[in-house]
């Protein structure tokens, strides 16, 4: 039973990358996440893209300044058109500013972070507007923020440029 639920999944995996689409080069817009970014997202293949993004957080006697990129592997859902689904991983760069004294000495204001991705992506047919929404699970290697990070992610909503 485990041997044909492994060939089936792979079989699934493998039309899902012959058959796989997009129907956009590149989009700009807003990663309405935490924190909330600007996105510019460019395919360098065909299922192949890479997304950077950068933006800002103030909160509670704290904020950051994040900047990050990702790769991304889209592979479309068989029927229905402009919906694919991605995978990937990237890194991160996180600024830390404290206005209060709860960070303990020892802790950098500077955060590196190896991130992973798991989404959907959806590019309307009729219009110039492309929709994701994602989770991206963080692992902080060092600074204020260190360990494990599952809580990140993101809805986007970006303009297609071609």
């Amino acid at each position: 039973m485990k041997k044909r639920l492994l060939i089936l999944s792979f079989l699934f995996c493998l039309t899902a990358v012959m058959y796989g689409q997009r129907n956009y080069k590149s989009a700009i817009g807003l990663r309405f996440g935490s924190p909330v970014s600007v996105s510019y997202k460019t395919f360098i293949s065909e299922p192949g893209a890479i997304e950077i993004f950068g933006g800002f957080r103030g909160y509670s006697g704290y904020s950051w300044f994040a900047v990050g990129g990702l790769y991304q592997h889209h592979m479309a859902f068989p029927n229905v058109e402009g919906l694919n689904w991605y995978f990937g991983g990237g890194a991160s760069v996180f600024f830390w500013n404290f206005d209060n004294n709860f960070n303990n000495d020892d802790a950098s204001n500077t955060s590196f972070g190896i991130l992973g991705c798991l989404g959907l992506d959806y590019k309307f047919a009729n219009a110039p507007v492309n929709l994701s929404l994602d989770w991206v699970p963080t692992v902080f290697v060092n600074g204020f923020d260190s360990g494990f990070g599952a809580g990140y992610g993101a809805l986007s909503a970006r303009y297609v440029l071609n």
